[in-house]
């Protein structure tokens, strides 16, 4: 198959003939400074704390992204192709018991450790899980969107084997699902870099078993980070970063570029629904990666906060590049057919969260991080309040730069504020990184706990809380 063989050319980092035709730098930003890979797996116990762990917090707090065992050709290196590490640092009883860091357990990670190959199924041309990682069904998982199946993990964070969770599937999944407080299920929009015709909309119920796949028919292979869901409609953002064969051809190694002449459009499907009530919703040309929240209102419309990019990955051919990013608030007016946008914040932002058991319902608080990827230094935490339109910021110090952070709620029936914020923070001055806990309803004062780590959690995409089974 072309596309197969094209696919498998642009990981294969071992071929001389694209590496002597791409003009790239000597450089990479990626592999240098707070991005640079940490080389070996640590455990390390009974964590250093400053201020107090919340008693309430048993759990893990989780991070996962590109730690690449081997870079033969740094200039043709890609951010997102890198080896997945998950990072992890559990708590019980007001005590941090332990930081792990594990990589991903993948063939081609386990060949080079020389551990033996681990079960179950596989997909894709390239095995790299490193986007995200997620409880769900009684497991630990490790996510990546367009090409390998899910890798289950074991609560110390060791690889268990490669699963589409409950489900005897062997197909790509998606590196951002949303779980429906209400039901418990994980809804996912998911792109495959083999079919560039088709992304598929995927319902897990609490079990790991899939209950609904709608095959939704595209163009040119829009890349699909994120999704969103109301209560009753999942939202798919067809937007014009696509496959680009040119890409392939000329060596690179993540071939999804800005695609100018695929037309930008945001899809409304009933959750139960079939294609044929399928909307579409034009836009005007821009990026979503990451949603906060949406819902549904009472005329039938569907409101969705999101951090936007007004043009994205038309330049850099090694990971994100400087675009303006703004927090938005869309409205899909079911009625007139079309996108109403709101700006809430100009700052150059990302990874925005929210309280999720607001997850599709009407909520306040949405929470992003500064980012400027070419211009690595401090950077706030934001809580946009969407009801007010007031923001509060949380500076970590001069030489810190966080990542995203998850709010854990203080009890299951709190208010959308009751609760704390964690982040993995780095400082640049010390070399080292450290889990900070803010109490949200503090949020501009001291921590209530820093949880000192003993050494550097390179900056990447994604974590979550995963809480102690009951």
């Amino acid at each position: 198959m072309l596309t197969e063989r094209l696919i498998g050319a642009a990981v294969s980092w071992g071929s001389r003939q694209i590496q002597r035709r791409v003009p790239y730098s000597a450089t990479n930003p990626y592999l240098e400074g707070a991005f640079a890979p940490v080389k070996t797996e640590t455990t390390a116990a009974r964590l250093s704390v400053r201020g107090s762990i919340p008693h309430e917090l048993h759990g893990i707090i989780t991070r996962i992204g590109p730690n690449p065992m081997q870079v033969p050709n740094p200039a043709i290196y890609h951010w997102f192709t890198g080896d997945g590490m998950v990072h992890g640092v559990r708590m019980r009883d007001g005590i941090a018991e332990w930081y792990r860091n594990r990589w991903v357990g993948t063939d081609s990670v386990n060949q080079r450790l020389r551990r033996p190959s681990l079960p179950g199924t596989r997909h894709g041309v390239s095995d790299v899980v490193n986007t995200n990682v997620i409880g769900h069904a009684g497991s630990i998982w490790a996510l990546v969107e367009a090409g390998a199946v899910p890798v289950e993990l074991d609560r110390e964070l060791n690889t268990v084997r490669h699963s589409y969770f409950a489900s005897e599937l062997s197909r790509a999944y998606t590196a951002h699902p949303h779980r429906d407080p209400r039901t418990g299920e994980l809804h996912a929009v998911c792109y495959d870099s083999l079919s560039r015709n088709k992304v598929r909309y995927v319902v897990v119920d609490p079990q790991g078993f899939v209950v609904r796949d709608v095959a939704i028919p595209v163009r040119h292979g829009p890349m699909i980070h994120d999704c969103a869901i109301t209560a009753t409609h999942v939202l798919i953002f067809d937007l014009p970063i696509t496959f680009s064969f040119g890409a392939l051809l000329h060596g690179a190694t993540f071939p999804y570029q800005w695609n100018p002449r695929h037309p930008a459009r945001v899809g409304l499907l009933p959750r139960t629904g079939n294609l044929a009530e399928l909307r579409w919703f034009e836009v005007e040309p821009c990026q979503v990666f990451h949603t906060a929240n949406a819902y549904d209102l009472d005329d039938g419309s569907v409101v969705v906060d999101a951090v936007v990019y007004q043009r994205v990955f038309d330049r850099s051919r090694q990971g994100l590049e400087t675009s303006q990013t703004r927090l938005e608030r869309w409205r899909l007016d079911a009625a007139r057919g079309r996108v109403e946008r709101k700006v809430f914040s100009e700052c150059k932002q990302e990874f925005p969260r929210c309280d999720e058991r607001r997850t599709t319902q009407p909520y306040r608080y949405a929470y992003t991080i500064g980012i400027d990827v070419e211009h690595i230094g401090p950077q706030p935490l934001y809580r946009h309040d969407l009801e007010t339109g007031n923001v509060l910021r949380h500076d970590f110090g001069p030489h810190h730069v966080p990542s995203e952070a998850v709010f854990v709620p203080r009890a299951a029936d709190g208010s959308e504020d009751d609760g704390w914020l964690l982040s993995y923070v780095y400082d640049a001055d010390a070399d080292r990184s450290s889990v900070v806990i803010l109490n949200a309803r503090d949020f501009a004062g001291e921590p209530q706990a820093v949880i000192e780590l003993p050494l550097r959690v390179p900056l990447t995409f994604h974590g979550n809380w995963i809480a102690d089974p009951v």
